[in-house]
């Protein structure tokens, strides 16, 4: 029989390139993608400064003042969610008196947190609480709730030197009644969306621990418990007053910390400063060094910033010392930012908290009958703090003019400390879903909405909040 070399020589080459179509050798193409970084500064949520007793687009304090303590009043809003002097800002700081929570026993006052808790959301931001036990000074207005103190008499100032306590803690009836408000405001907010969280607040005036170290531990306990017990999904930030309360909220559950008095040099004393004397000591002291990795930690400005500048303090030392200590939120007192400030503002906010930059992006150029969409990604968080919400998701999106799909991954977003991350994943593409070219696209989205919550610190952001990646083929 006679055969066509030529036939012959062809079935060949079909087959051998058969063979060979299916080698690693010949996988598809895997596109590689390296974002452009941006410097912009990232209004993100839980991060950055904090509005006090007021809100984003409200007037500010004015000189060296602010208010604290009582009831907001709030300003007519005109729609104008900029603030003037000041950052703006993802969380509101509302701290209040327990007396206007409970203003008779058992019967809570809830509508002062849900009128701040709505006023906080129209206006983009979260709110950050405390419920202080009483004020300073002998004045009704700062004093523990009416019915409270008829039950414990009108002694007033229970510590040494006439400064501290404004009814005895140790009396039984404090931490039961004290206790009980607190484990009420846990069971109705625990877990709200809209709560950026809560300062374990226990004794002192305007709840800061004075007199927490001479507690009596069963007293200390009952507390702290009333905080730790009911707030197990909010994150709870204790002020560092003592070692042994703060080991004891340790022991319970991961807490972050606060700090009342950032950038005090010596004003209180010339020879003694907070930023010198104290906060340094009590970091190590308290066992507080790594306690950032898991719950946030807020610092409050000693005075205004208006008084560092008038005092001569340094603001770059002030700015790093914070960033070491791993900064996630600032309260000024919602009170203008000194003008000749802003760079260093500026720059502080572009380190506070977390700030992702995707570096390196993989995936195939197209997705074949398997469905499969396997990518690797290599991450550089540049802030000085993970995000503790756990609210978010990275999330890719498939998209064209006609169809759209969005896809969740388990990127462990909240084990995202400062320097290097990598995630790789295999994401399944349905079935169903049609053939065709999309633009791939990558973003932090809310769990529940599914829309873009975090910005990166990259270029390429859609105007819906994405991040364009190139183009994918459906097959």
């Amino acid at each position: 029989m006679h055969t066509d070399f030529k036939s012959l020589k062809s079935l060949f080459s079909l087959i051998v390139l058969f063979i060979f179509s299916s080698s690693p050798l010949f996988a598809q193409k895997e596109i590689r993608v390296l974002p452009k970084e941006t410097d912009s500064i990232l209004n993100n949520p839980g991060i950055g400064f904090t509005t006090f007793q007021r809100f984003n687009g409200d007037t500010l304090n004015r000189g060296m003042g602010w208010t604290e303590g009582f009831p907001i009043v709030y300003q007519k809003f005109d729609g104008n969610i900029q603030n003037e002097d000041h950052p703006s800002t993802t969380i509101a700081y509302f701290r209040i008196y327990w007396r206007y929570m409970e203003t008779e026993e058992g019967k809570y006052n809830w509508q002062l947190i849900d009128n701040a808790l709505k006023t906080a959301h129209d206006r983009g931001q979260t709110l950050m609480l405390r419920v202080a036990p009483y004020g300073e000074g002998t004045s009704k207005t700062n004093d523990v709730p009416d019915w409270y103190r008829k039950k414990v008499g009108e002694k007033n100032e229970w510590l040494p030197a006439g400064s501290g306590w404004r009814v005895d803690a140790e009396d039984p009836k404090y931490a039961q009644y004290f206790g009980q408000f607190i484990s009420e405001l846990g069971k109705r907010y625990d877990g709200n969306p809209g709560l950026e969280a809560v300062d374990l607040s226990i004794v002192g005036f305007w709840g800061e621990g004075r007199g927490a170290r001479i507690l009596k531990q069963e007293t200390r306990e009952k507390l702290v418990d009333a905080y730790t017990d009911n707030f197990r999904k909010t994150p709870l930030m204790i002020l560092l007053t003592d070692k042994k309360t703060v080991e004891y909220a340790l022991s319970k559950t991961n807490v972050g910390w606060r700090m009342d008095c950032l950038g005090d040099m010596g004003g209180f004393s010339a020879d003694w400063a907070h930023m010198i004397d104290e906060y340094p000591q009590d970091i190590i002291n308290f066992g507080m060094v790594d306690a950032w990795k898991k719950g946030p930690v807020s610092l409050e400005v000693c005075w205004v910033m208006q008084k560092w500048k008038e005092e001569g303090w340094d603001v770059d030392y002030i700015i790093d010392q914070s960033l070491k200590w791993h900064i996630s939120t600032f309260n000024a007192k919602s009170s203008a930012v000194p003008k000749e400030w802003w760079p260093q503002v500026n720059r502080w906010l572009k380190r506070m908290g977390y700030r992702f930059v995707l570096r390196k992006f993989t995936f195939p150029e197209y997705i074949s009958e398997d469905r499969k969409l396997s990518f690797t990604s290599w991450w550089e968080n540049k802030g000085v703090a993970p995000i503790y919400k756990t609210n978010f998701s990275l999330a890719l999106r498939l998209t064209n003019k006609k169809d759209t799909l969005i896809r969740t991954t388990k990127a462990p977003l909240n084990d995202w400390l400062p320097g290097d991350n990598l995630y790789n994943d295999v994401l399944f593409v349905p079935y169903d879903f049609p053939a065709g070219t999309y633009a791939i696209q990558v973003g932090i989205v809310d769990n529940q909405t599914l829309e873009p919550g975090v910005k990166l610190a990259i270029e390429g952001r859609t105007d819906d909040g994405w991040y364009n990646l190139g183009e994918i083929i459906v097959k």
